[in-house]
């Protein structure tokens, strides 16, 4: 009943346009560093392929930041991602069209098994995309060696519009989030009460939805982390951008628990990441991704608590928030119970005067 409360009525949007303030400044500084270490970063060729790289790491974010809010956290994405970049370097040559159409419908078809199997057999999201996490490392470590990208694209005409997309996504999405239907209807998969009681007919086109978009967003992500990219891409686990993509999720205000988020939130985390990232490499810092990942999702943790502290709605006028406010369901009445009677307690009454009349300051003593 607790967990119901806490997710009627509207969400106090102070904690976060605060935090997105504070998001904003962090972004403007790392930007100040940036320029100031070399002003050519901010500028073309260079600012495409910023824009690109915020594109990919945008879609990671969204694909975090979406299962949250349904309750399936998808921990394939980094994954996912980086088997998209394999397959596009070795078959960039054969056209577009064949290097992201069948990563993209091989994605799809996964998110739609892990969540057949989710709302099926009932069980966490998060442990079954731990699981298709294993089995696409298989796929990706089956290469002993990096591998050279067959071809190269131009992305610089398409920069701004890759980043603009995601830019648009995120907003509107975030602003989507704080409308109290869709945020509910969204997380029907969110445990309440009893987390392995099923959650009915209601909780399949989220789960679907959101394991679907999350992967095909790591697909995009990948494609253009491989794309933009000038080396060979390195086999590996990929689990290093799912560290990266729900560090992102987090920073931007959206609630580990999948309840709350903000509007620019998402936005502002991927810009400052990236820019970040950038800085970090041209100061050779050598900053594995996975501290990066590791450090914002601690940093993420703890936005969490800020959220859900002063994010929660505002009790009604004069009711405390431990109040429950519940119709009465039979099982307790304030009124007087049938087997009490003024008799029995005017009769203990009587007894306990008497008990006390036996005492040593009693009258008759």
């Amino acid at each position: 009943a607790a967990g119901r409360r806490a997710d009627l009525g509207r969400d106090r949007l102070g904690v976060h346009i605060g935090w997105e303030i504070v998001l904003l400044l962090a972004v403007a500084a790392v930007a100040f560093l940036l320029y100031r270490l070399d002003p050519a970063a901010l500028r073309r060729p260079a600012l495409d392929t910023l824009l690109t790289s915020g594109a990919a790491i945008g879609l990671l974010a969204l694909g975090a930041g979406l299962t949250l809010r349904a309750g399936v956290p998808n921990l394939a994405v980094g994954p996912i991602a980086l088997a998209a970049a394999l397959h596009f370097a070795e078959n960039g040559d054969d056209g577009l069209v064949r290097a992201v159409v069948p990563a993209l419908i091989v994605a799809a078809a996964g998110g739609l098994v892990a969540a057949v199997l989710v709302l099926v057999l009932h069980v966490p999201g998060w442990l079954t995309s731990l699981a298709a996490a294993m089995g696409v490392i298989v796929y990706d470590q089956l290469r002993t060696a990096p591998a050279p990208i067959q071809r190269t694209y131009d992305l610089s005409d398409q920069a701004f519009y890759l980043f603009g997309g995601f830019a648009l996504v995120a907003v509107i999405g975030g602003a989507l989030g704080t409308v109290q239907p869709i945020r509910r209807m969204i997380g029907r998969m969110r445990p309440v009460g009893d987390p392995a009681d099923r959650r009915g007919g209601q909780a399949v086109l989220p789960v679907v939805a959101a394991l679907v978009l999350s992967s095909v967003f790591a697909v995009g992500a990948g494609t253009l982390l491989a794309a933009r990219s000038t080396a060979p891409i390195v086999p590996g686990t990929g689990l290093e951008w799912t560290g990266v993509a729900f560090g992102v999720a987090l920073l931007a205000g959206t609630s580990a628990y999948g309840r709350r988020g903000g509007i620019f939130g998402t936005l502002l985390a991927t810009a400052g990441l990236t820019l970040f990232l950038d800085y970090a490499d041209r100061r050779d810092f050598d900053i594995a991704l996975f501290a990066v990942g590791a450090a914002a999702i601690g940093a993420g943790l703890l936005v969490t608590r800020l959220v859900e502290t002063y994010g929660r709605p505002l009790p009604p006028t004069g009711v405390d928030e431990d109040w429950n406010g519940a119709p009465d369901t039979g099982e307790w009445s304030p009124a007087v119970p049938e087997t009490w009677s003024s008799s029995s307690a005017t009769s203990a009454q009587s007894r306990s005067s008497e008990q006390w009349d036996l005492g040593p300051w009693g009258g008759g003593r």
